[in-house]
């Protein structure tokens, strides 16, 4: 059993991979059958040739037949590529026209490509979150064995129920992405200020993997993508569970900006945060890359400038790579993270931003 499921997956890497789906099934088809035609044609082309190297040659004195003119030969070498043509274009339009039908879809997806993550939004419900690599920094380093699903892994991946016409809007907030997971059949670009659609019905639960398929910049890399297919009645449990949690986050976020975090707190967890949404461009020890990502280490804004400080975490700094968090981290990760940067690494302002800070010029209010 081992050595036919090892040869199962040389083939798979050797040849476009069938999928889970009836349009990747489709895919794969029209694949093969285009694959058979040409090796057809190979065949009869190249034997032809090999058959007139051998049997025409000069030595056996056979001398050059003249075609110049032939009203024959052109009508022959003009259609029969016409009907070779219009037997690959039969099913491959099909296949196009069904893999473009996004109709009447029973749970509809937002899908919104950012350096370097993906954003889910599920439009029938208050459910949103983002997709972020959790691959170990560790192994990517090479400190760490590297796992089985080495980047392939997000800390939440987005849920699907099995037996439903799922349709996906596919954008961006920045660059040009593109969201591709195989086994659907389904690489759609994410291009800034366009909505594009794709779709997919799983049959079987499951994991399924992909990543980002455009080069969109240094860590293109690590932007996976994974999809779990989940029975519809498992589904909608998860999917219950999720607008529980966005409540119950919401009423305690209201309970937070009418209380003051101390100083320890905000430090605790904002140095967590700090670790995993901004060392990468502005270092571990706060001191940035030269020429590419500023310092937050003794920066005028982050001793001087509280407001501007919260700003620029908040919404972003258009035209550089400074993404916007307000959408990724709740207000106390906020409220956190901009404490721990203007107090760390001998910043020591003694100044704490607190939730209803955040929120005031999130709101204007």
């Amino acid at each position: 059993m081992s050595f036919a499921a090892g040869a199962e997956q040389q083939r798979s890497n050797l040849n476009l991979r069938q999928g889970v789906t009836d349009i990747s099934g489709q895919v794969y088809d029209l694949h093969m059958t285009i694959f058979w035609i040409c090796v057809v044609i190979g065949v009869i082309v190249f034997g032809a040739m090999l058959y007139a190297l051998i049997f025409h040659r000069k030595s056996k004195g056979a001398k050059p037949a003249n075609f110049h003119e032939s009203v024959k030969v052109e009508i022959a070498w003009t259609v029969v590529p016409f009907l070779i043509l219009v037997g690959m274009a039969v099913p491959a339009t099909k296949t196009l026209i069904a893999m473009e039908d996004t109709s009447k879809p029973d749970v509809t997806v937002l899908v919104t490509g950012s350096q370097w993550k993906w954003h889910y939004k599920y439009m029938d419900s208050n459910v949103d979150y983002y997709s972020l690599l959790a691959t170990r920094p560790e192994e990517i380093s090479n400190k760490f064995d590297k796992g089985e699903n080495y980047l392939l892994e997000v800390d939440r991946p987005l849920v699907i129920p099995t037996d439903r016409k799922v349709r996906f809007l596919i954008t961006s907030d920045d660059v040009i992405h593109s969201w591709w997971v195989p086994d659907f059949a389904v690489k759609k670009d994410a291009n800034p200020g366009f909505i594009n659609e794709a779709w997919t019905r799983v049959d079987e639960p499951g994991i399924y993997r992909g990543q980002c398929a455009e080069l969109c910049g240094k860590d293109h890399g690590f932007m996976p993508v994974v999809v779990i297919a989940k029975e519809p009645a498992e589904y909608q449990q998860w999917l219950s569970e999720q607008e529980a949690i966005v409540r119950k986050q919401k009423e305690e976020e209201q309970k937070l900006l009418a209380m003051n975090m101390e100083m320890d707190e905000l430090m605790d967890l904002g140095e967590r945060v700090y670790q995993s949404a901004c060392a990468a461009c502005h270092q571990p020890n706060g001191e940035g890359l030269p020429g590419a990502f500023p310092a937050l280490k003794g920066s005028q804004i982050v001793l001087e400038d509280m407001q501007k400080h919260i700003d620029i975490v908040v919404n972003g700094v258009s035209g550089t790579s400074m993404q916007a968090f307000g959408k990724q981290l709740s207000l106390k990760e906020l409220a956190a993270v901009i404490t721990y940067e203007r107090n760390a690494w001998g910043n020591n302002t003694g100044e704490t931003v607190q939730a209803k800070d955040v929120n005031a010029l999130m709101t204007g209010e």
